[in-house]
């Protein structure tokens, strides 16, 4: 089973990175969380590891901290929240703000994830509340060390904003929607500012 990969970045995208190590090219899915603090392609990176094996397939998700990796275990221990599922929430929620919304018994908050529903952000309300205890310990951080990306022109930035929030299940002209309102002023030239500011939003529309 793989804990945890080291090696060369190949492929950045939004939800889906490869890296390569020792020869071997290795997909591994992501949520934003981790996409927001993983250096630009050709660089060394070193990742968490989830490796999850179906019938059908043998899949690596990757996290920047234990943290993001211990919220993803917990979440795809839950009833109808598989991989893709827990990637979303992780992608619009970091694991202290969902831990906080468990505490809180924020249903909405939760629910306000593409994909969730009310009644799967209640079960995960309803059986996570005592289990979080592992979402607000100090956690290591994989990308301690990473140096962050450079995103190149605003346009480039604006592109990848769009490009992750349609990953996350949004339509495309709520995405550019979204990331125009903010702007990049409102980002300070950084996309992870740009993108949690256009969840923001999105979130806040609904």
């Amino acid at each position: 089973m793989i804990a945890t990969l080291a090696g060369t970045l190949r492929v950045r995208d939004a939800g889906r990175l490869i890296v390569e190590a020792a020869g071997i090219g290795y997909e591994i899915f992501i949520p934003l969380s981790t996409y927001y603090r993983i250096p630009e392609a050709g660089r060394r990176v070193e990742l968490e590891i989830r490796q999850v094996v179906r019938e059908d397939a043998i899949s690596l998700y990757g996290f920047a901290t234990t943290a993001e990796k211990a919220a993803f275990d917990l979440l795809i221990g839950i009833q109808h929240v598989g991989p893709k599922l827990a990637l979303a929430v992780l992608s619009v929620l970091a694991p202290e703000e969902l831990a906080s919304a468990i505490t809180h018994e924020d249903v909405a908050r939760i629910d306000a994830v593409p994909g969730v529903g009310a009644k799967v952000a209640e079960r995960v309300v309803r059986e996570l509340r005592d289990k979080i205890g592992a979402l607000t310990q100090p956690q290591s951080n994989r990308m301690a060390n990473a140096v962050p990306a450079e995103n190149g022109a605003e346009s480039s930035m604006v592109n990848d904003a769009v490009s992750a929030l349609i990953n996350l299940g949004y339509k495309p002209a709520e995405a550019k929607h979204a990331v125009d309102a903010v702007g990049i002023g409102q980002a300070a030239g950084s996309l992870e500012t740009l993108l949690r500011k256009s969840l923001a939003v999105i979130l806040g529309e609904k």
